[in-house]
Formats: structure tokens, sequence, C-alpha cells
């Protein structure tokens, strides 16, 4: 079983800034008194926003904040994997590998990535524009293979997709988020093929007869309840 915990080398202190403190009262506003360590999550999340990872000492201040011993903080951050818990690069690329992912290519996914960026997985760039880390799950197994870049999926994702991807990156240009290859949300890749044409109509049926037997059977067991018992 993999560990997961804080870097060794970290800052003397961490604040949260004018804006993630706004936003961090009106998530635990939300909460019912004495129930406001339910905001670890969300407050672990606009720690790393701010500072690109998770540190010690925004550990413990979120610990202050929500009135929480620093150890639950910690085993809140420790046990999800979208915490980072060591600095990561400007722009953080994470693959999925997992086994729709691995199935369908994701192999020569991460090998893209490792070329282009000239790191390994769980390394930083010299310059510190670009981290590469492997991601459990993405969730999305229906577009495998899938990039997570910040907060956006890229998916449908192959070796030289990935190359042109990162490229655009290092440029310094934006990419889009969702299917290189431009398949629609989560439908089936390719053309049509079933339904692909307009389907025969359903012919008029004739009742008449069927109506007939129906109405004599009706009277006649109308009629044998009516009649006199011997």
């Amino acid at each position: 079983m993999s560990t997961r915990a804080l870097a060794k080398e970290q800052p003397a202190s961490f604040a949260f800034n004018a804006d993630y403190t706004a936003q961090l009262n009106r998530i635990i506003a939300k909460y019912p008194a004495g129930r406001q360590a339910s905001a670890v999550i969300p407050a672990l999340d606009l720690a790393q926003r701010q500072e690109g990872w998770v540190t010690k000492p925004a550990v413990e201040e979120i610990a202050k904040i929500l009135g929480m011993a620093p150890i639950r903080v910690l085993e809140v951050a420790t046990f999800y994997t979208m915490f980072n818990l060591s600095p990561v690069g400007k722009t953080h690329v994470q693959v999925c590998t997992s086994l729709s992912c691995w199935l369908r290519g994701s192999n020569d996914v991460v090998k893209a990535c490792k070329e282009k960026l000239g790191i390994g997985m769980g390394e930083v760039s010299a310059d510190g524009k670009f981290s590469l880390a492997e991601l459990e799950c993405s969730g999305a197994c229906v577009n495998a293979p899938v990039l997570q870049i910040g907060d956006d999926y890229i998916e449908d994702v192959d070796y030289a997709s990935t190359s042109k991807l990162l490229d655009a990156l290092k440029r310094g240009e934006s990419v889009k988020a969702g299917s290189v290859t431009g398949r629609d949300g989560s439908a089936p890749a390719g053309d049509v093929i079933t339904l692909g044409e307009n389907p025969t109509p359903p012919q008029k049926q004739d009742f008449t007869a069927a109506k007939a037997a129906f109405e004599k059977a009706k009277a006649e067991a109308a009629a044998k309840a009516a009649a006199p018992k011997a």
C-alpha cells in the first residue's frame, strides 16, 4: 500500500488571503453550530488553490479555524489523492492509468508526457512550469484515456494528441476541455450504427372482426347469466 505524507520542506507559515477567507466563511456558514469540521475538504481545496499544494502550516491553520485536531485534518489531506502534499508545477498534468484507460492506451499517453516534459511521475520540471502525476481513476472511463490538467479533463487522447496538446501548453496556449476527437460528451465514438434510417411506420390494423367476436361473446355471457336456473 502506498504512503502519502507531507513534504519534508515546509514554508514557515500560512494564512488565507482575503478572497479565500471570504469563500471559506461562506462555506462554514452552511453548517450548523458545532459542525464546522464538515467544511474540512473545501477548506483544504481552497488552501491548495491558493498555494498550489497543501502545506503543514495550512493543515494547522485549517484545524484552528474549524476547531479540529491537526491530525484529523491531516487524515483527510493524506487520504484524498486530489490534494497535493508537495509542490507541483504551474501546470499540473495528471494521467489516468486505471484499468479502462490502460486498456485503451494510457501507457502511450504516459510515454508522450515523459518525453515532452522531460520528467517522470511525481516530478516537477526544472523551470517549475510543469509537473506530472498518476491519477487513480478519473471516473470518465467511457472517454478513456483521460488526462487531467488543472480542473479540466482532456478525453480520448493518444500519443499523438497528447504530444500536440503538451506542445501547445509549452507555447503558453490554452487547451479545450473534453474529447480531442470531437465526440459529443459521452456519446458512442464513430458514426451512428443503429437506427441509421427512418424505421418502417407501423401498419394500421383492422380490429372489426375481433370487436364483433368480443361483442358476441359478451352478449352470450349476459344471456346465460339472465336465463332462469333449473
